[in-house]
């Protein structure tokens, strides 16, 4: 079993992962700062295998110190998403890009990185083009292009890792409505309709669970050192109005309209192959309905004002 720091584990992902790397019996130290006063991993404290650290990534002595104490990073610590960094581009750049590579640099050779980036990445494709691993890097916003040079430096190291995440979804005890799949569910479940613009954007879609599955399977998988890999659901390669489709399947009252006029502020739109995880032997355990069914439930119980991130 390894000793593991996870940066960012009380967030989204985190919150979700840390458990589990309990769970498996290694010992793991979470460095949050807890900016949205959750308390997601209060079920965990009990554990005598989780240490806590409420510090700041931007701390460089902080993460100097802890970072020399550990086999396994996975830095998790982010703004994530093109809007969100629009919102405060300057703490987006201190955290996403400066304090990530800080993290690289600190790590020693024989110490692990597995560190997700995104395949945001692609930004828009031409049609009918599906991107690989090897394709043509095309990022659009702040967030997919500091990531882009943050996997740069990451892969300077043979035994790093980056998992270029699809968009992200499912319920967490951390929870966040701002992701595209969550967000439509919880109007669907709450307001009943939504207008699309640009519905036929297509983008890649993954469970959150599956995310925690590969950051632990990459812990000890010699098939994942000094690789880079897609991470999506290949059935999940699904239009906006697609998504909308599948989600009016499980909530029939749920109507969406499509805007002849407007655009998405994002404008990301690419198909992406999920070949070479899947290559590997690794398999989704989280499929786009079971989510969904997921969502449904989970979301009923949930009110925007406390878990929007806006």
């Amino acid at each position: 079993m390894a000793n593991v720091l996870v940066t960012g584990g009380a967030g989204y992902i985190g919150a979700v992962l840390v458990p589990e790397l309990l769970e498996d019996g290694h010992k793991v130290t979470v460095l949050d700062n807890f900016m949205y006063k959750q308390n997601s991993l209060a079920a965990s404290f009990v554990n005598p295998n989780l240490n806590v650290v409420v510090g700041d990534i931007r701390d460089r002595a902080l993460v100097a110190r802890e970072v020399a104490k550990h086999e396994i990073i996975i830095p998790l610590a982010a703004i994530v998403g093109a809007p969100a960094c629009n919102r405060d581009a300057t703490a987006a750049e201190s955290i996403n890009l400066d304090a990530a590579l800080n993290i690289i640099l600190l790590a020693s050779s024989d110490q692990k990185v597995i560190m997700p980036t995104t395949n945001s990445a692609y930004g828009t494709t031409r049609i009918g083009e599906v991107s690989s691993e090897t394709s043509t890097l095309n990022p659009i916003s702040s967030y997919a292009k500091h990531k882009v040079e943050v996997e740069t430096a990451l892969m300077n190291n043979p035994l790093n890792v980056s998992f270029r995440l699809a968009t992200v979804f499912g319920m967490s005890p951390r929870m966040r409505l701002d992701l595209l799949v969550n967000d439509l569910c919880y109007r669907a479940i709450h307001e009943r309709s939504v207008v699309l613009f640009e519905a036929d954007f297509i983008r890649n879609y993954v469970h959150v669970r599956d995310v925690s599955r590969v950051l632990r399977w990459a812990i000890h998988s010699e098939k994942s050192d000094g690789e880079v890999f897609n991470f999506g659901l290949t059935e999940a390669n699904l239009s906006k109005k697609m998504l909308c489709e599948a989600i009016q399947r499980h909530v029939p009252s749920f109507v969406f309209v499509e805007a002849e006029f407007g655009k998405d502020p994002d404008q990301r739109n690419y198909t992406v192959s999920n070949e070479k995880i899947e290559s590997t032997g690794f398999s989704f355990e989280y499929g786009l309905d079971r989510g969904l069914i997921e969502l449904v439930k989970g979301l009923a119980t949930l009110r925007n004002s406390q878990y929007s991130n806006l």
